[in-house]
Formats: structure tokens, C-alpha cells, sequence
């Protein structure tokens, strides 16, 4: 394992190179010249030759380049010109929402999505196997913006039970906290459970149909022992790498729904960037989820020994 894992990290190096160089070429293809949209309404002259070279925009684009890893390397991500703070600073300020929303979701997700799938495959071409394949249909087909704005309209609007949209820390008020981020949780949830609905299904009833199973159904495994034990175990591989991996894309940032609840998170933070083409958040923003992207799937490597003691890295 301890070979497995130092190998994988000396592959993270040049990945993680190779990731740069796509997200800082990718960017200058973006329209309209950033020194122009910061130097306001009068557009001086002066003002933009400044934040040219401040920027160092009027560099080649390989020097830029080198300016800006070199920045990375030494853990400045450089500075955002609309907000005047680091791009470090911005993000320790928005990751902190978007962890907590990312986990609720992912706690829904996994409370509502495998043990339907289990139930779906255990009672496989039943009434059950149907209604919550009809479920997660329902699940998968949904807008997010759509299922939030019928949310407020409900929970908010109507029965007045739930705040509309805001963020308030948990450290502040844990209560007023949870109240603000259940209603956007779900509606990240919903979609994921409905993934993971289907993927466990299928793996679940891949298990069930092999031999050890059938083994330890002969030898008088209790059912409740069969399915938990034996079956969910060996079917959590796949379940493993479908949850690093819509870990990952939340962290990144759920644009629409942060949008709809007014969330200070990762994603209304990238699509101001953009509007306001601040290309230090853009890409420290997209650095910073690409490297999570890259953990998160170590990890998940990981987990796949512990759920699965089979599996062995050499």
C-alpha cells in the first residue's frame, strides 16, 4: 500500500502541471481584456497601462505563465483586483460554506440513495424495484433551479417554516444555520441520491447473482447478514468512486443552486470572477477544485482496500 500510495502522489506532479497550463491557456480565451473592465467608465490611459502591467498583462503569455506558477509554488495565488484581498483569503472564506453544503448534500444523498438501490435489487421486478427506479427517474430529470424555486415557493413562501435564501455561520446561530442550508442541501441531494440509487442497484444486483453469495446463503447466513455483509461490501466499489466524484463537483461549486438560495460559496464566487474578469480568482478558484478532484480520487483508491480487504495495492 505505502508503494501504491507514494507512486500515485509522484503522478499528482505532473498532472497537476499539466492541469495549469490548461487552466491558464483555457482562460485567455475568455472575451474582453480585464485591465479595461477594472479601469471603470472613464478608462484612462494611464489607469490601464497601470493595471496592465501590474497584472503583467503586457507580458508574453509564457511569461505571464511563470509569473503565476511561480506564485502558485510559493502559495500566492495572486490578488484579486475587484475585491483587493488575496485569492487565498477569498477562498479560506468561501470553501468553509461550500464544504458544509457539499457534506449535507452528500449526507442526504447517501441516506436516501443506497438504501434504496439496496432495497431495489433485493426486491428486484417488485412494486419496490419500480417505484424507486420511478424515484430516482424523477430525481435525475429535475432541475436543480427548479426543485429550489418550488422549494422557497413551498417551505418558504407558503408555510413560512424556512428561510428564503442567505447564509448565516454555524458558529453564529447552528439552528438558523441549518434552517438556511436544508433546503439547498436537498436540492443537491436529490440529484446525487438518485445516481447513487441507480448504481447501487445495478452493483447490488450483480453481487447478489455470484457464487460467494449463494455460498453463504447455503451455509445458513442469515439474509440480513447475506446483504449487509457480504453483498453491500463488495457492491461499495463502484458506490466509492461515484461518491469521490460528485464530492468533487460540489466542491467546485453548485452555481445554479447558490444562485437561487443567495449562498456565498464556491460558485457564486467563480461566476463573479468571470463577469468581472478577475482571472487570478478564475484561476486559483479552478486550480484549487482540480487538485480536489485529484485527493478526492486518492482517496477513494483508498477506501476501496477498507471497504474491500480483497483488494491489495502492491
Amino acid at each position: 500500500m505505502l508503494t501504491y500510495l507514494v507512486r500515485r502522489i509522484a503522478q499528482i506532479v505532473p498532472t497537476l502541471l499539466v492541469a495549469s497550463v490548461l487552466i491558464f491557456g483555457l482562460q485567455q480565451l475568455l472575451p474582453g481584456d480585464p485591465a479595461m473592465v477594472l479601469a471603470g467608465e472613464e478608462r484612462d490611459p494611464a489607469v490601464i497601462a497601470h493595471l496592465r502591467e501590474t497584472m503583467h498583462l503586457d507580458k508574453p503569455l509564457p511569461v505571464q505563465y511563470v509569473y503565476w506558477l511561480n506564485g502558485v509554488l510559493h502559495g500566492n495565488l495572486g490578488e484579486s483586483q475587484r475585491a483587493q484581498l488575496p485569492v487565498t483569503t477569498l477562498i479560506a472564506q468561501k470553501l468553509p460554506v461550500t464544504i458544509e453544503l457539499a457534506c449535507l448534500a452528500l449526507v442526504i444523498a447517501i441516506a436516501i440513495g443506497i438504501p434504496a438501490g439496496v432495497i431495489a435489487a433485493v426486491r428486484h421486478n417488485t412494486p419496490w424495484d419500480y417505484g424507486a427506479n420511478v424515484v430516482a427517474l424523477w430525481g435525475l430529470s429535475t432541475p436543480n433551479f427548479w426543485l429550489g424555486i418550488m422549494l422557497i415557493l413551498l417551505f418558504s413562501v407558503t408555510l413560512g417554516w424556512l428561510p428564503a435564501s442567505g447564509y448565516v455561520s454555524p458558529f453564529d446561530d447552528l439552528r438558523e444555520n441549518l434552517a438556511a442550508m436544508i433546503m439547498p442541501a436537498f436540492v443537491l441531494g436529490n440529484a446525487i441520491a438518485a445516481v447513487l440509487m441507480r448504481h447501487t442497484r445495478s452493483a447490488m444486483l450483480q453481487v447478489l447473482s455470484s457464487e460467494y453469495v449463494r455460498t453463504a446463503r447455503a451455509k445458513g447466513v442469515p439474509e440480513r447478514g447475506v446483504i449487509l455483509k457480504h453483498a453491500l461490501r463488495n457492491a461499495l466499489i463502484p458506490i466509492i468512486t461515484l461518491g469521490a466524484l460528485e464530492f468533487g463537483t460540489l466542491l467546485s461549486g453548485a452555481v445554479l443552486t447558490e444562485q437561487v438560495f443567495t449562498i456565498p460559496g464556491f460558485g457564486k464566487l467563480i461566476v463573479d470572477a468571470v463577469f468581472n474578469r478577475d482571472y487570478a480568482v478564475v484561476q486559483g478558484v479552478v486550480l484549487f477544485t482540480a487538485t480536489a478532484y485529484i485527493v478526492l480520487n486518492l482517496l477513494a483508491d483508498i477506501a476501496y482496500a477498507v471497504a474491500n480487504p480483497r483488494i491489495r495495492y502492491g
